[in-house]
C-alpha cells in the first residue's frame, strides 16, 4: 500500500488499545509489532508548553514509528499526567522505556495507573531491569549484550567481539521479548481480570536468545574461542565467501548430503579432509574461498539449480525487496514511498497490515484523544495550558 492516512486496525490484535510513552529503540519496536498486528497504538511524543520538542525533520524514515498516531504531551506540565491517566482509563496496555522510577516521579507509574485501571498491562523496557546494582546505570545495546554473555560468542577467530547491530539487545532481547510479555499478560488477564507489570531487561532478553549456546558451552560442544565453532564462522561449510564480482555468498551446508552437494558445486578437485576435522578447517576455508571467487554471485546461484548445497546470495538492503521469493510473498511493503519489511508472522484469517506512515510528532493530538473518548472540552483545556502540543496538521473540531 503506497500511503495510509486512514488506518483499518485489522489483524489479530484489533480492538486492543496501547499507550506508548515515546522512547527510542526497543520501545518503538515493541509498539510497532503490536500496531502491525492491529492494535490501536497512541504514541506520546514530547512537548514543552504548547510546542513540540525536536520533531525529526526526517520523520518519514522513522520506520519503527509506523502504524500509529502521535499525541504530543508535556509530562512535566501539571496537566500532562492527567492526559496520560485519562488515556489509561481506556487502555489495555501502557509501555515505557525510562529508567526505573522516572514514571513514578512523573505521576504515571504503575501504581498510579493501576488505581485508575486495575486491568492495565504496564510494560517496562530497560537495559538492566527495574532493580539490582545496575538498575540506574546508563548503557546501550552493546553494553547489555556484553553483560548477557552473548557478545563474547560473536566474532571471528583472532578478532574482537563483533557488535551484532542492535538486533540482539534492543530488538530481539528487548522489544520482541516485551511484546511477548505483553501478550502473555493479556492472556492471563482473561482468567484474573487483572493487569500486571512487566519488567523487560535487555540483558536478560539477550541472554535468553543465547540459551542454546549456554547449553553447548557446558557440554563440550562449543569452543570458548570465537570463530572456531560451526555457526560462528569457524567451519568452512558455514560462512560467507566473496565472489568474483565483489559480492558475497552465504554457505550453510552442515549436513553431510548438503556438504557433498556443496563440494560438487564448487568443483573442488583436491582431496579434502573429513568435513568435521576442526584442525583442518582453516586450510579448508582457503580452498573454499578460492573456489567461490572463480564465479560471480549470480553465476553460483544459477549453477546451484537442482542441487541442495544450502547457499544463498547475501543481499544488500536495496536488493532484498526485489528478490523473486520476497516479491512473491510480499515480504516487503511500500508505505508513503518507503520500502520496508512487512508485518510478520502471517495469519490465515486476521491479516496484519501496515497502512500508516510514521507520524509527525503531535500530528494526531486532537484526533486520537477524541477518538478514545476524551472530551473536546478537556482537550482544549490541555492545549491552552500547554499540557498538550500539536503539529499544524491537527485542529480542534
Amino acid at each position: 500500500m503506497e500511503s495510509g492516512d486512514q488506518h483499518s486496525f485489522t489483524g489479530p490484535l484489533s480492538g486492543l488499545r496501547v499507550i506508548e510513552v515515546g522512547s527510542i529503540g526497543p520501545g518503538p519496536f515493541c509498539a510497532m509489532l503490536l500496531s502491525d498486528l492491529g492494535a490501536d497504538v497512541i504514541r506520546l511524543d514530547r512537548a514543552t508548553g504548547s510546542g513540540l520538542v525536536g520533531p525529526n525533520a526526517d520523520f518519514r524514515t522513522e520506520l519503527l514509528h509506523r502504524g500509529r498516531r502521535s499525541v504530543a504531551v508535556d509530562l512535566k506540565n501539571p496537566g500532562g499526567s492527567e492526559v496520560v491517566l485519562s488515556l489509561v482509563d481506556r487502555a489495555d496496555v501502557l509501555l515505557e522505556g525510562f529508567r526505573p522510577g522516572v514514571t513514578e516521579r512523573l505521576g504515571i507509574g504503575p501504581e498510579m495507573c493501576a488505581e485508575r485501571n486495575p486491568a492495565l498491562i504496564y510494560g517496562r523496557m530497560t537495559g538492566f531491569g527495574q532493580d539490582g546494582p545496575l538498575a540506574q546505570a546508563v548503557g546501550h545495546d552493546i553494553n547489555y549484550v556484553a553483560l548477557s554473555g552473548a557478545l563474547s560468542m560473536i566474532g571471528r577467530s583472532g578478532e574482537p567481539p563483533t557488535p551484532p547491530l542492535s538486533l540482539v539487545g534492543d530488538f530481539g532481547g528487548g522489544g520482541m521479548i516485551l511484546a511477548l510479555g505483553i501478550l502473555g499478560a493479556l492472556y492471563e488477564r482473561q482468567r484474573s481480570g487483572l493487569g500486571q507489570v512487566i519488567d523487560a531487561s535487555m540483558v536478560e532478553g539477550a541472554a535468553l536468545l543465547a540459551t542454546a549456546f549456554f547449553g553447548f558451552s557446558q557440554t563440550g560442544t562449543w569452543n570458548r574461542e570465537r570463530g572456531t565453532n560451526i555457526v560462528d564462522s569457524g567451519a568452512p561449510y558455514y560462512d560467507a565467501y566473496e565472489t568474483a564480482d565483489g559480492k558475497w555468498l552465504s554457505v550453510g551446508a552442515m549436513e553431510p548430503h548438503f556438504y557433498a552437494d556443496l563440494v560438487s558445486l564448487l568443483g573442488i578437485g583436491v582431496q579434502l579432509p573429513d568435513q568435521n576435522d576442526q584442525s583442518q578447517w582453516p586450510a579448508m576455508k582457503k580452498v573454499f574461498a578460492d573456489a567461490v571467487r572463480t564465479r560471480t554471485r549470480d553465476q553460483w546461484m544459477a549453477a546451484a539449480e537442482g542441487l541442495t548445497p544450502c547457499i544463498a546470495p547475501i543481499l544488500e538492503f536495496d536488493e532484498a525487496p526485489h528478490h523473486p521469493h520476497n516479491r512473491a510473498r510480499g515480504s516487503f511493503v511500500t508505505v508513503d514511498g518507503l520500502v520496508q519489511p512487512g508485518p510478520a508472522p502471517r495469519f490465515s484469517r486476521t491479516a496484519a497490515t501496515v497502512d500508516r506512515r510514521p507520524p509527525i510528532p503531535g500530528e494526531h493530538t486532537v484526533e486520537a484523544l477524541v477518538s478514545w473518548g476524551l472530551s473536546s472540552t478537556d482537550v482544549n483545556g490541555w492545549l491552552a495550558s500547554g499540557a498538550l502540543g500539536r503539529s499544524d496538521q491537527d485542529s480542534v473540531s
